[in-house]
């Protein structure tokens, strides 16, 4: 299972429109609460630490993220202060190390509670009207009462693709990313775009790559803020390629077998492919594998 997938909350949105209904769950003695502190999730013995209402600050940003067997489940947002908050109660981990140890359905509500909590940090002012905006629906909806325009949480749509031709893949070497470390080729959907325009856009704008059918192959929210990848695989009508040279430094063609070796930890010549929870690991394991 892809990391952050699997969300085994019911989010309740016929009720969660209701502020009496969503105040009586926060009221209830079985409510929890998650807090974030820099948007990071807090976290005891490998697991996330929901709190009782009377172990935080009752006058924080809150946000309901749904039932779990009944038991009503809320993110909270701790302020940015210097030192972690809530000392005793566990420690707060960065998103991607955590989804490295916690359970999947735990990474799943946590990337949930991450993406909520820092869409409400940038958009507390109507950008209709600069007006500040008023949280609705449990925290999925913002009101400005100023205009009356209605805000709701955004999620980017994300291409990330894997170029193939034959036994071989296209990998590419961001500048951003660390020595020797190669990953597919991603970007954002421009307006007016469909998945697959934006993969052969994308794959045109930084290899210079042609490429024809386009596969879509499995998707995966990615909290970092708060974007849905779409992974994809390109058919590449050639091998010829050419490096923007602004995004991307340097690519180079891998074939099935030094994937899986490389995938596996059995080849070390300083090339590192991305880590389990990424999707772009899932789009080469399954293409070496023969699985798409």
């Amino acid at each position: 299972m892809l990391s952050f997938t699997g969300n085994p909350l019911d989010r309740a949105s016929e009720e969660r429109g209701d502020p009496l209904w969503v105040a009586a769950q926060r009221q209830k003695p079985g409510a929890r609460f998650l807090p974030l502190w820099q948007a990071k999730p807090l976290l005891k013995d490998q697991r996330l630490a929901f709190l009782g209402a009377s172990e935080i600050p009752a006058d924080l940003t809150s946000v309901f993220l749904g039932l779990q067997e009944g038991q009503p489940l809320f993110a909270i947002a701790m302020p940015d202060s210097e030192t972690p908050p809530l000392g005793g109660h566990g420690e707060f981990h960065d998103m991607r190390a955590a989804a490295f140890i916690l359970p999947d359905a735990d990474i799943a509500i946590a990337g949930q509670a991450k993406a909520l909590i820092d869409w409400h940090r940038r958009h507390g002012f109507c950008p209709n009207c600069g007006a500040k905006t008023e949280i609705q629906d449990g925290g999925y909806r913002r009101v400005c009462p100023h205009c009356g325009a209605e805000h709701f949480p955004r999620t980017d749509p994300v291409v990330i693709m894997l170029p193939i031709l034959g036994e071989e893949c296209l990998l590419g070497h961001n500048k951003r990313f660390p020595e020797g470390f190669y990953s597919a080729f991603a970007g954002f959907l421009e307006p007016g775009e469909t998945m697959e325009e934006g993969v052969k856009r994308e794959l045109k704008e930084e290899a210079r790559l042609e490429v024809g059918q386009v596969r879509y192959h499995a998707s995966q929210p990615w909290p970092f803020p708060s974007s849905l990848m779409l992974g994809c695989y390109a058919e590449a009508r050639a091998k010829e390629f050419r490096i923007d040279g602004h995004e991307i430094e340097s690519a180079r063609w891998m074939s099935k077998e030094e994937a899986r070796e490389r995938l596996a930890g059995r080849k070390d010549d300083g090339i590192k492919l991305p880590a389990a929870i990424a999707i772009a690991n899932k789009l080469i394991a399954d293409w070496a594998s023969d699985a798409p």
